[in-house]
């Protein structure tokens, strides 16, 4: 008997398949789960999902504005001295894959194969040639520029392929006034990142006091919801390739309704 009644709470909650996206509902949540979106993987982390928004395929740059960096043979690389680029859509909350190597050694700490990955045009995680090549913790490679070194150093030498795998939440900022005069009042919520260099976790879930200044503490700045990524001409002449995001939903934004409190309508309860 018990199973003929999990068998028609699943029949009357999921519906025909053949109707494509289904709703779910459980009585034990008393929440309608919508079905999540059917996206296929790449075999590699350099294959972009089925949904992702690639930015550089070897191909262009149509997807960013400013430099212009030089593209040949897959690679782009930084043209020193012609200025950072960003994309020209915006972004929040997203998953974003990057790969990159170093030049030859040019120098030591800063001045060796620098360059760096913001997001929404405000938040610096640090790309440095930091292979045998000492600087200060929270400025090399992996680092959350001035506020959080990275666990531990995985970089690889100079000329060799490195990746990032990074997820990072927006933040969500209370500003009052316009133009100039626009101020953040409060922090409802601080911007996140995790991420993974080489595949080893270098940041988790590392909640950010603010912009990532060189020269003054951390502090929110105002800026939109949706940001350009960054790149950055630190002038070396670095080189990237295969770079995917990955728009990311605001979950824990708004409450997920209910028709219930959890288990209100469980019949064992009656």
């Amino acid at each position: 008997m018990k199973r003929f009644c999990l068998a028609l709470l699943t029949f009357c909650t999921l519906g025909a398949t053949a109707f494509g996206q289904q709703q779910y509902y459980d009585y034990r949540t008393g929440i309608d789960w919508n079905e999540p979106a059917v996206v296929t993987s790449g075999e590699t982390p350099a294959n972009a999902p089925s949904d992702a928004i690639v930015l550089f395929d070897g191909t262009n740059l149509d997807a960013w504005e400013g430099g212009p960096w030089d593209v040949a043979d897959g690679v782009l690389t930084v043209k020193p001295g012609s200025g950072d680029i960003a994309t020209k859509q915006k972004f929040g909350s997203v998953q974003l894959h990057l790969e990159f190597a170093t030049p030859p050694a040019e120098g030591e700490g800063q001045a060796r194969g620098n360059s760096g990955l913001f997001f929404m045009n405000h938040y610096e995680l640090q790309i440095l040639d930091s292979f045998e090549s000492k600087t200060y913790f929270d400025g090399q490679c992996g680092s959350l520029y001035k506020q959080f070194p990275p666990y531990v150093n995985p970089c690889k030498a100079p000329g060799q392929w490195q990746t990032y795998d990074v997820i990072f939440t927006r933040p969500i900022l209370k500003i009052e006034g316009e133009g100039e005069s626009a101020k953040v009042t409060e922090v409802i919520r601080p911007a996140y990142i995790t991420a993974l260099l080489n595949g080893v976790v270098v940041q988790n879930h590392f909640a950010l006091a603010g912009d990532t200044f060189y020269h003054v503490p951390p502090k929110y700045q105002p800026h939109a919801d949706k940001e350009s990524i960054r790149l950055q001409d630190h002038g070396n002449r670095m080189q990237f390739r295969n770079i995917w995001v990955r728009e990311i939903p605001d979950s824990n934004v708004t409450p997920v309704p209910r028709r219930l409190p959890y288990y209100a309508d469980d019949p064992a309860n009656q």
